[in-house]
């Protein structure tokens, strides 16, 4: 079984834009039950089925599969709730690690998160100086949650 292990943090300002290139990312659920969620993406010319089990900590269930990029791109248009995610997303090295920074767009403009994924649970991590606060156990901030209640709706109000 896949497990993911990730934290993740706002970030400050903007020393980390040089640090990466950005690639986009178009993403639904076709679920966000609490119990699990089943995610379609499309990353540049692939696609990819994700389904993840309920969180326990910073850990959960996780199973991706590549699918047919039209056939990701039929499920996002025309089955996936409403709003989608979009986000551009940068791959930055840090001290052995790689930090995801995701900016989002649409009804999350102005949202942007780092997340880095981890071994264990308890496994220390060095965290850049533009990571700001560490927003792991706040659902506001889990994708499949910025569907029903997205980042407008509730920004400058944390």
């Amino acid at each position: 079984m896949g497990k993911e292990i990730e934290r993740k943090f706002l970030v400050n300002g903007d020393a980390w834009r040089s640090l990466g290139q950005g690639t986009r990312y178009r993403q639904g659920y076709l679920s966000t039950v609490k119990e699990r969620t089943v995610r379609v993406r499309t990353i540049a010319d692939k696609g990819y089925l994700t389904i993840k089990g309920e969180s326990q900590g910073i850990a959960r269930a996780e199973f991706e599969y590549e699918i047919p990029i039209d056939d990701a791109n039929a499920l996002l248009d025309s089955l996936c709730e409403r709003p989608l995610i979009e986000k551009d997303r940068y791959k930055i090295p840090y001290r052995g690690r790689v930090w995801e920074v995701d900016e989002f767009f649409g009804d999350n403009d102005g949202l942007i998160m780092a997340e880095v994924e981890l071994e264990s649970e308890d496994q220390s991590v060095q965290t850049p100086e533009w990571i700001g606060r560490e927003v792991s156990d706040d659902p506001r901030y889990f994708n499949a949650n910025l569907i029903a209640n997205p980042y407008r709706n509730w920004r400058g109000k944390e």
